[in-house]
């Protein structure tokens, strides 16, 4: 099971990596147009609905907790006992506030199938894409929240809170004591 969710998680990094270069891609072709030729306005358009898709696809499914900024001060000076509680409070509230404001968030990203991009098209069917279809994103990343913080409060109600950087750093530095 580690090693299949080990792959997705390749995948995933994959996919944002990709879209991070189409970025660059499309901003050099942009440069290209506007400076030899004429410019083209779906460029702009492009960069700013795949860069909407990065942030929220890397933040749901490449980001891991531990490298999120965190204002942590205050927890890390708690005891295990009170971090656990601050842990298994947050990750509840977020689920909470996720759950709650999930449905009207998906009403919304649904009525947007009305209004659609200005400049840039499918592909395949040369149709203007409906802005549905770019903010859905928005709804895979509050699912993928829901989910990361509800294992989060099990976890946290099973094995105490997450190991603190020292404290991994300890037990590493005991382990290594106690092998030789």
């Amino acid at each position: 099971m580690r090693a299949f969710l080990s792959g997705l998680s390749r995948v995933a990094e994959i996919i944002a990596g990709s879209m991070l270069a189409a970025i660059f891609v499309i901003f050099m072709y942009q440069i290209i147009l506007r400076y030899f030729f004429e410019p083209a306005g779906w460029t702009l358009e492009l960069i700013g609905i795949l860069w909407v898709w990065v942030i929220f696809f890397s933040c749901a499914f490449v980001v891991r907790d531990r490298d999120q900024v965190k204002f942590d001060i205050l927890y890390l000076a708690c005891p295990r006992p009170v971090r656990r509680v601050m842990t298994l409070i947050s990750a509840a509230a977020v689920v909470g506030l996720m759950l709650y404001a999930f449905l009207p968030t998906w009403d919304y990203i649904d009525w947007m199938k009305i209004r659609k991009t200005t400049t840039v098209r499918n592909p395949f069917t040369d149709q203007k894409i409906p802005l549905r279809d770019v903010f859905s994103i928005y709804a895979v990343f509050m699912l993928a929240l829901i989910v990361r913080y509800t294992w989060m409060f099990i976890d946290t109600w099973r094995n105490g809170p997450p190991k603190t950087e020292i404290e991994l750093v300890v037990d590493e530095l005991h382990a290594q004591e106690s092998a030789k």
